[in-house]
């Protein structure tokens, strides 16, 4: 079983995570069916209830390593993150805006290695997008739902259930390059942004990336996903078919799901970057 998730730090009914649940056979992804969690206990026993899957979430699951030792934090993963659970985000805040006070303007956030191949945000930003609150909120939901995380964990303690972090931000680029194709203010959720979103899918569909696989989805669920205008659905489809990319690289022989050998235990890696 294979998913993709669209994941908010602070979901509800309004805009609640999205998941994507799918599998892939002959390098085609074929979208089982979304659902939809207004809660972050919503989400874990939406993903207690598959016994086996590969999900690719769009959150991060790890700080620069810059950061962290400057703020004398573990440097061991699972240290790492009891540690920062522990913490309130006034405290996080707190903690990472002494920090970019202190560096010159320009430079002021710390980067991990992975942000600057996938074009993602800084994983210590806590406001557009707030990726540090994602990261606070989301990666002890994944521990609890008795997810395993490759390039982070040793592998002799995976089990079957896979988190891998995704970035749906870096494939929708390659689809439509910098068009913007979604928008959580209503007013902004205009024909341009629909044709965007159409023509991400059509591009999945046709393969037109460089992932190798193709999605395929019914008409109807084709036309649910471009009149989302928020994109939710669209963002979990677009981990999903990371996620279907990092099979196919397992099946094919590489044993940490296609992450590079060079992986950083403690900051991570965004799967297909």
């Amino acid at each position: 079983m294979l998913l993709g998730c669209d994941f908010s730090s602070a979901p509800s009914k309004r805009k609640p995570n999205v998941i994507a649940w799918g599998g892939l056979r002959s390098s085609v992804v074929t979208l089982q069916r979304f659902e939809y969690c207004p809660s972050l206990e919503d989400t874990q026993l939406a993903l207690e209830r598959a016994p086996e899957w590969l999900g690719g979430f769009d959150l991060p699951f790890g700080l620069p390593r810059e950061l962290v030792e400057t703020l004398g934090w573990p440097t061991d993963w699972a240290a790492f993150i009891a540690h920062y659970h522990s913490l309130s985000r006034p405290a996080i805040r707190e903690a990472f805006a002494g920090f970019c006070n202190a560096r010159p303007v320009g430079g002021k956030f710390a980067h991990r290695a992975t942000d600057k191949f996938a074009g993602s945000s800084p994983s210590m930003k806590w406001v557009n997008p707030p990726v540090a609150y994602m990261l606070h909120a989301g990666v002890p939901v994944l521990l609890r739902a008795g997810a395993t995380f490759p390039g982070l964990q040793p592998a002799n303690t995976w089990g079957s259930r896979m988190a891998l972090e995704a970035y749906p931000g870096m494939l929708a680029r390659e689809c439509v390059g910098s068009t913007s194709y979604k928008s959580d203010a209503s007013a902004k959720q205009d024909a341009t942004r629909l044709l965007a979103r159409k023509d991400i899918i059509t591009r999945l569909e046709t393969g037109q990336h460089s992932l190798g696989v193709r999605l395929r989805l019914t008409h109807a669920q084709r036309d649910a996903v471009v009149a989302d205008g928020k994109g939710d659905a669209l963002d979990a489809l677009l981990c999903l078919v990371q996620a279907a990319w990092a099979q196919q690289q397992h099946a094919h022989g590489h044993a940490c799901y296609g992450l590079p050998a060079s992986v950083d235990p403690l900051e991570g890696w965004i799967v297909s970057a």
